[in-house]
């Protein structure tokens, strides 16, 4: 069999080749079934000159007496009616990226007040650069981390750098990372205390660093300021358990050393106390130098010209 096709016509007939190959048929049976081929072509409405493409064969069972083609015509998708599997403007996942500045913080868990930071005034304090200024704007500890930029920008939170700047340590916060004092659990009026305690030595130390009796120490313990409440000597938890204050360390023999630690009269160095008070968690702004970084050349230049011409007068 062949399949003859003319643009928008099919026929199909009989080739002498395939008659004279073919097996003759008993005449004393009925007439027995043989196998034909058929092609099945699709023609592709994106070329106007080629209209079989895609051709597949398929084995077609059929009467020796009625030979019957079948042709089977499938349009391929054209240019117009292509789509995109889905629209970037209705996407959820664009539509969730393009509110994601606005709606980020509100999605974000609150984290609870601390003994030390009891309070979003106290937490304005804290981190310093005058915004204890803007602590009447901001109505609540849930205000405090859930406004955003612009919000915090219509409350009067001004320059766009302070807010960048409290956006930053909201942040910090809320992932449990404090300044000095953030970690006390024993603080009353603002003020925290710690002494330096000796605890047994952490097991993992053992292996890679044995300590051993000096004139300061016990083998198999270490020093450290450990908080304790006000007036108190000892820990309220074991001494295994106990944990040194964030910042701090042990100088010399006893002494506690820190930022804007204060030593507790009296204790020779054995206690010492931090109170929350303006700006003791600020990130200091860079500085520039000479002009900062594109007029550092400039500047240093003129002002050794001028150095030469004062020293040749």
């Amino acid at each position: 069999m062949h399949v003859h096709s003319n643009s928008n016509k099919w026929q199909v007939e009989r080739s002498s080749s395939s008659i004279k190959n073919s097996a003759p048929l008993d005449t004393s049976e009925p007439a027995t079934s043989h196998t034909v081929t058929r092609r099945r072509c699709t023609a592709s409405p994106l070329s106007q000159h080629s209209t079989l493409q895609d051709c597949s064969l398929e084995a077609v069972s059929t009467s020796s007496n009625s030979l019957k083609a079948r042709a089977r015509y499938k349009p391929q998708p054209t240019m117009n009616t292509l789509r995109l599997p889905f629209r970037p403007s209705s996407s959820p996942i664009h539509q969730h990226l393009r509110h994601a500045s606005t709606t980020k913080s509100t999605h974000r868990p609150i984290p609870a007040p601390t003994p030390f930071v009891p309070d979003h005034p106290t937490f304005l304090k804290l981190i310093g650069r005058s915004l204890s200024q803007h602590a009447a704007k901001i109505p609540s500890w849930e205000a405090l981390f859930t406004l955003s930029s612009e919000q915090l920008r219509q409350l009067g939170v001004e320059p766009a750098r302070s807010r960048k700047y409290l956006l930053r340590w909201r942040e910090k916060f809320r992932n449990g990372e404090h300044g000095i004092g953030g970690d006390m659990q024993h603080v009353e009026n603002g003020i925290g205390e710690m002494r330096c305690i000796e605890v047994p030595t952490p097991p993992e130390w053992k292996t890679t660093n044995p300590s051993i009796a000096t004139a300061t120490s016990t083998p198999g313990t270490r020093k450290i300021a450990v908080n304790v409440p006000v007036g108190a000597e000892q820990p309220t938890v074991p001494l295994d358990r106990a944990k040194p204050v964030m910042f701090t360390k042990i100088r010399r023999a006893h002494t506690i050393c820190g930022p804007f630690l204060e030593i507790v009269k009296g204790s020779g160095g054995w206690a010492a106390r931090i109170e929350a008070k303006e700006g003791i968690w600020e990130t200091g702004r860079g500085k520039k130098v000479d002009g900062g970084e594109r007029r550092k050349a400039e500047v240093r230049a003129k002002r050794r010209a001028e150095e030469r011409r004062t020293t040749r007068a």
